[in-house]
This record gives structure tokens, C-alpha cells and sequence, in this order.
């Protein structure tokens, strides 16, 4: 009998593909027996490698070696060669469309993710908004897999054990971690403005938090032209500030570190899902976004969100469009005192 094998999908941006760790973890541990390999970017290779025993991980480059028709025709034969018995679509895109379109005509078991536009253009509109909870990227990635026969029940905690990741694997500036520490990670930026807090109001704070903890450290995540320069004024000025991406190179360095944070603060971005699979508390700061458009991270908090109700909340579900008001003002109105309440909330706790 030939054992069942299954081609997971999903290419896209780091926090979308992060997302589906839980699920395929579940998958892989509630069907030991089934062979999983999931197809994505580079990056990804960190999230699935040692996932599970049962989970492969294979790499493609979809700007090189399998641009364009050409490419995916040599890609599929290439995956042909694997001998799937399922494909799990999790993408939906041109690209993952094509692919599934040649695994249909070979007669494979194939399934994809349900979007659920009508329900996502109802909470983005301009007028007659509809403000109820989508469904979770979570809960959509799991409906794929039960629609090729293997449902499954979520079960997943962290890439790392309890006591969180070898910490002797990073750069010495960053540990050990003394016993009375806190530390906290801050990511302020994303990829569109409408997610972005601005770096002035979030160095309040900075400042209003060190005020109120002189055993806090902080460690500011973000790799980009305005991280550095922005991260390397704030460590200049701030001797408590820690800027990551100078000091840790790897993905895998910096989920260790996240592993060891007491919160993170993060905006609807990569570093909300990545602190999400190390089982870190999560304050998280949404704009133009919104936590009901399903993008929440795993097993996070909603009453750690910090949001502000404005007509025109949420403009957008990934937070790429132009400000219909101009100002932004779902970021800027927020003030620095309502996200000091929500770490505070978490500092407190022990």
C-alpha cells in the first residue's frame, strides 16, 4: 500500500507562513504515520526542519530557479517525483494555483484555503461596515486538511521546551539572563505605514517603562534601513536598548532570544508570530488592521490588543492601503499610555 504522503503549500510573507507551524505540528502529531513536506521560501526552512519527525521541509525559489510557467512546469515535475498521495494548498495565489491546477489533471487528492473575501470586504468597507470575527488563518489552514481526510485537533505550544532556547547559542551581549531581569522586546515597524506605531511615540514608551522598571532590558527586533537607523539613535540615547539585528544574525538565533522574553510588543507583523510560536505574551498594536480579520497570533490574548475605534477601522486587511483620512490617525491617536497599561498588565502578573 503506498504510504500517504502530503505537499503542504505556502509561500508568501514570513508572518503568513509562521502562521501554519501550529497547524502542521498538529497534523504531524495527531498522524504520525502520514509523511508531511511543506514547500515554501528559504526562510521557512527554520520553522519546519526539526519540527517533527514525520515533517520534511523543501525550499523553492520562485524569483530564480522556478520563475515564471517554465519554472513551476519544472518544479512540478519535480514534486511528481515525491510521490504525494495529498496536496494541501494553503496559499491560494497565482502561482500555488498553478501548481494545484497540474496536480488536478494528474488526479491527485487536492484541496485549498477558502479566503473568505465576502466576509473580509464586508469588515474593510468604506460604509456598512460588518465587524465580526473572520475566521483565524489557523482555523482555515486546518479546514484545508480536513477536506482531504485529516482533521485535527490543535496541540501545539512552542518550537522550544518550557524552559525556552539554548540561550549559550547567542552572542554575548545578549545573556545570560539575570534572575531579576525583565526583558522585553519591542517591534514597532511593519511593512505598510497603516501598521506602523510612529518611533517617536514609541520611544515615550521606552522611557515611561524604564521609568517604572530599572531591571528592564530591551531588545528592539526589526532588520531594515529605518530599523537601523532608528534602532541605532534609540540605543545611543537609551543604554537599557539592546538592537537585535546587530548583534544576531540567524532567524533561529532570534526565536531563542524571543523564547526568553517576559512580552513582546509588536505590531500586526512578523514579530507578533514569531513570539506566538515560542509561547511569549504578545502586546500587539493594530491600525489600519484589524485582530478580527483572523490574523491574530496563536494562542495570544485579545485582551492584549491595543486598538482605538474610529469609522473607518479597518481600512484594510493587510494594511497596504492609502489612509482615506490622510493622517493615520488609527496609529498616531493611540497614546503611549495605553500600551505601557497592557505590558504592565503582563509584568505584573508573577
Amino acid at each position: 500500500m503506498k504510504k500517504e504522503h502530503i505537499l503542504v503549500i505556502r509561500f508568501s510573507a514570513l508572518g503568513d507562513v509562521a502562521m501554519a507551524v501550529p497547524v502542521v505540528y498538529s497534523l504531524a502529531t495527531t498522524y504520525p504515520d502520514l509523511r508531511i513536506t511543506v514547500l515554501s521560501r528559504a526562510f521557512a526552512r527554520t520553522f519546519f526542519e526539526d519540527l517533527a519527525p514525520n515533517v520534511n521541509f523543501m525550499e523553492a525559489d520562485l524569483k530564480g530557479e522556478y520563475k515564471g510557467v517554465k519554472g513551476l512546469n519544472a518544479l512540478y515535475r519535480r514534486l511528481v517525483a515525491k510521490h504525494f498521495t495529498a496536496v494541501a494548498d494553503l496559499h491560494n495565489v497565482l502561482r500555488s494555483d498553478y501548481l494545484r491546477m497540474r496536480f488536478n489533471i494528474g488526479r491527485y487528492k487536492v484541496a485549498h484555503i477558502d479566503k473568505h473575501r465576502k466576509g473580509r470586504r464586508k469588515l474593510t468597507a468604506f460604509s456598512g461596515k460588518v465587524l465580526v470575527q473572520q475566521p483565524t488563518s489557523f482555523k482555515k489552514y486546518a479546514d484545508v486538511f480536513a477536506k482531504l481526510g485529516y482533521p485535527i485537533n490543535p496541540q501545539f505550544c512552542s518550537l522550544f521546551p518550557p524552559e525556552g532556547g539554548n540561550i549559550n547559542l547567542l552572542p554575548a551581549i545578549v545573556g545570560p539572563k539575570k534572575s531579576y531581569e525583565k526583558w522585553v522586546g519591542i517591534a514597532p515597524f511593519a511593512a505598510h505605514e497603516g501598521k506602523i506605531y510612529p518611533p517617536r511615540l514609541m520611544k515615550q514608551v521606552i522611557k515611561m517603562l524604564l521609568d517604572k522598571h530599572k531591571d528592564l532590558r530591551i531588545f528592539l527586533f526589526g532588520r531594515g534601513k529605518q530599523e537601523e537607523e532608528t534602532f541605532t539613535e534609540w540605543c545611543n540615547e537609551i543604554p537599557q536598548c539592546t538592537y537585535v539585528g546587530k548583534h544576531v544574525e540567524t532567524m533561529h538565533q532570534e526565536l531563542i532570544l524571543i523564547s526568553h522574553l517576559d512580552l513582546m510588543v509588536s505590531m500586526d507583523s512578523a514579530n507578533m508570530h514569531l513570539a506566538s510560536l515560542t509561547n511569549t505574551p504578545v502586546v500587539s498594536v493594530w491600525g489600519a488592521t484589524h485582530p478580527y480579520a483572523g490574523f491574530m497570533g496563536w494562542c495570544q490574548s485579545a485582551d492584549n490588543a491595543v486598538q482605538i475605534d474610529l469609522p473607518c477601522r479597518p481600512c484594510s486587511i493587510y494594511g497596504n492601503k492609502e489612509c482615506v483620512r490622510g493622517d493615520y490617525a488609527c496609529m498616531r491617536n493611540i497614546a503611549p499610555e495605553q500600551i505601557l497599561e497592557k505590558i504592565e498588565n503582563i509584568l505584573n502578573r508573577d
